[in-house]
């Protein structure tokens, strides 16, 4: 059976799970060939989704809000919950040197309703600062966003571990904060499915998500295999892509449950940053139904 895979950014080491099922043969041995396939942020991957050109959707926990605004889809399984993964850059004479120094700047993100987006939004509410408090500005790719920090159009970014070290590396960016430590309980990622695969395809919906936690015991145990493999996708030097590894592996789930704590902050958060009027009904946004019984 053939499924369409798609994520929401190409290049993060959290999607690279999905490469590494492939390579290790083990989407294969329970009867799945997977087609991959790469967005520039989450609205992308969701369009995608509701255009029937993807099957199954790897994104973020921010991202079931489109559930509630009508995407034919659901999420299917918490992939990921702490956001170990994330951090944000400034640019060293950006002269932001705490929290209380992004107040008025501007942040670069992938689109207006990511994660990278939501983070610092989310950052403005806590301060007391309202949701406009830090001005973000989608730009797209990872690769635009630096372009446009070099360039001094914004004053820093909110990505990945891996496009931060290489920054901090090169002398082009400062690590200010790392997400996780904001942002708790969470779900950084989702995996989502669209109602046609749910509907016409649950078991081989369910042999994915069987496949896919097969995956992540692997990763766990297999740390020099799963470096190599994810470097064909990170494109990160071998040092800074062990790094990574070690630093957000541990927040992978290993069930796929949703946090009543993590689904309830970001319910309510779709509320106070604007994203909708009120908040929407779990059972809208994602179900348990197919994730693997223990």
């Amino acid at each position: 059976d053939t499924l369409r895979v798609g994520r929401a950014q190409a290049t993060p080491f959290s999607f690279t799970p999905i490469d590494m099922g492939i390579e290790t043969g083990i989407f294969a041995k329970h009867g799945l060939t997977i087609k991959r396939s790469a967005f520039r942020g989450d609205a992308k991957m969701q369009q995608a989704m509701a255009a029937d050109s993807i099957d199954i959707g790897i994104g973020s926990g921010p991202g079931m809000a489109f559930m509630a605004k009508g995407i034919p889809a659901k999420g299917v399984a918490a992939m990921a919950n702490q956001p170990l993964l994330l951090a944000l850059v400034v640019r060293p004479d950006s002269g932001i040197n705490s929290i209380k120094d992004l107040k008025g700047k501007r942040i670069g993100c992938s689109t207006v309703s990511s994660l990278t987006a939501w983070l610092p939004s989310e950052l403005s509410r806590q301060q007391g600062w309202g949701v406009d408090g830090i001005k973000i500005t989608p730009l797209g790719s990872p690769q635009a966003q630096v372009a446009s920090l070099k360039a001094k159009q914004i004053d820093g970014m909110s990505t990945s571990l891996g496009i931060a070290y290489t920054l901090e590396r090169k002398g082009a960016g400062r690590v200010l904060l790392r997400w996780g430590d904001f942002v708790k309980p969470f779900h950084i990622h989702v995996i989502f499915a669209t109602d046609k695969t749910r509907n016409e395809r649950p078991e081989v919906l369910r042999r994915f998500l069987v496949a896919w936690f097969e995956t992540i015991k692997w990763m766990r145990t297999h740390k020099k295999e799963a470096v190599a493999i994810s470097r064909k996708v990170t494109k990160l030097p071998p040092d800074i892509a062990s790094r990574v590894y070690d630093e957000v592996v541990p927040m992978f789930s290993d069930d796929g449950k949703f946090d009543k704590g993590a689904v309830d902050k970001l319910r309510k958060s779709y509320v106070q940053l604007k994203i909708l009027k009120k908040e929407p009904d779990p059972s809208v946004l994602y179900t348990e139904e197919f994730l693997p019984k223990p």
